[in-house]
């Protein structure tokens, strides 16, 4: 092979869809020589994206937060609604972002746009050289990743980061086995405008057949995810836009008044797939390659960009030769946790919904009523929910004993001011 048909770098990055460009960011700016390999962007992405405030605080640091402000919307308020008919309902429960000190709990942002912006922060990154074929196969050696391009060319790299999708080629090069189950239930998506304000609340009804979710986008519109079974998601992707109007204002009760969807519907089967290990033969899996689930809280590239943060943090351990050993199984430790916690949450709360035993809507309804009665616990869950392991820390650091010297010495100070106070007022001359 001649010097022109082959090229070398530490990182190498599979995938063009955000997981893949966040990725080939991070690593550039992180110091590592990056190749990027895949086709252009998809222009055509008619769905929209929440990520929560670690998240936004990661793609602020990568410089590409500014462009996407005017385009989406903050997610302040978000509400679970029991929209089942048994017998069994829960009580709505309300999350504020108030409550945990935080202005918002993230923004929603369409994806045409988030994939604009990534791609043209790639494209102007001197660190990046980005190769728009396809990988037509993968050697991963003792010493280095190689990959044959569909352009003829190959890319030799010390580091492969595979963010390849649900099927990835390169997880398969790996001999990364899955643990995966197909679902009988697909994701109707698409946007609408509504006549009532939105509030920057996003609700989620939980229905017989999964999550009914309304986002909030700029001005009076937000997005929907619904999930249903496979061939009434058919059925209602066959209505005219009038019709399926009426029918998801009756879905939502009406509490964005009168509703119309707009154009560019699409449907997604759904499934759940979380590998065995999470790096092995000098290739870490990131996104979807690492894990899949329903659209459930919003998890899905939120935890990919976690992935991508750790996958560096071990990266940078061995920077000279980031796909050592050493470095894979300390991003496998880093990942399981997280990601195992995060698949089995998700999918225990789907099985919820879908079960009609009585056990299961018993658990789910006193899970719920309890979030919703106890305010600690109500934000202990927020607080995991954007940053793990951070509601438990700061569980932890409120019974250190230095800080409940300091708060009892706080509710002395105050004790004392309100006697005197109380006395001063006795003793004032009538």
């Amino acid at each position: 092979m001649t010097e022109a048909t082959t090229s070398a770098a530490t990182v190498l990055v599979a995938g063009t869809g955000p997981a893949g460009m966040i990725a080939a960011l991070g690593f550039a700016q992180a110091g590592f020589e990056v190749v990027m390999v895949g086709p252009p962007v998809l222009s055509d992405d008619d769905r929209t994206t929440a990520l929560m405030a670690p998240a936004l605080d990661y793609l602020d640091g990568l410089g590409v937060l500014e462009p996407l402000r005017d385009m989406s919307a903050p997610l302040r308020t978000m509400r679970i609604v029991d929209g089942t008919a048994r017998l069994l309902r829960s009580p709505v429960v309300t999350f504020h972002a108030s409550e945990i000190d935080e202005l918002q709990f993230g923004m929603n942002f369409p994806n045409r746009a988030l994939n604009a912006a990534l791609e043209q922060a790639v494209a102007a990154h001197a660190g990046i050289a980005w190769r728009k074929c396809l990988v037509k196969s993968w050697s991963p050696r003792e010493d280095e990743v190689v990959v044959q391009l569909t352009d003829g060319t190959e890319v030799h790299a010390r580091l492969a980061v595979a963010a390849d999708g649900r099927k990835s080629p390169a997880r398969e090069a790996a001999g990364i086995s899955v643990v995966s189950q197909a679902h009988r239930q697909s994701a109707l998506v698409l946007s609408f405008s509504h006549s009532r304000d939105h509030a920057f609340t996003s609700t989620e009804f939980h229905t017989e057949t999964g999550p009914f979710t309304q986002v909030p986008l700029p001005g009076r519109r937000s997005s929907l995810v619904w999930v249903v079974r496979p061939e009434t998601a058919e059925e209602l992707n066959a209505l005219d836009d009038t019709s399926l109007s009426r029918i998801v204002e009756e879905r939502m009760q009406s509490m964005l008044g009168r509703v119309t969807v707009d154009g560019g519907r699409q449907i997604y089967p759904l499934s759940t797939a979380v590998p065995t290990r999470f790096a092995a033969k000098r290739i870490m899996l990131v996104g979807e390659a690492a894990h899949v689930f329903p659209p459930i809280g919003a998890q899905g590239l939120n935890l990919g960009i976690r992935d991508v943060q750790q996958a560096i943090d071990a990266a940078l351990k061995n920077q000279y030769d980031p796909g050592l050993p050493s470095s894979l199984v300390a991003y496998d430790a880093a990942r399981r946790p997280d990601i195992v916690a995060r698949t089995g949450a998700v999918s225990l709360l789907n099985l919820s919904l879908l079960s009609d035993m009585l056990p299961s809507q018993l658990a789910r309804t006193a899970g719920l009523s309890l979030l919703g009665a106890v305010s600690p616990l109500r934000t202990l869950f927020m607080r995991e929910g954007l940053r793990p392991g951070s509601g438990f820390s700061k569980v932890f650091q409120a019974l250190r004993p230095d800080v409940l010297a300091s708060r009892d010495a706080r509710a002395l100070r105050k004790q004392v001011r309100d006697q005197h106070a109380m006395h001063d007022h006795v003793e004032q001359p009538r």
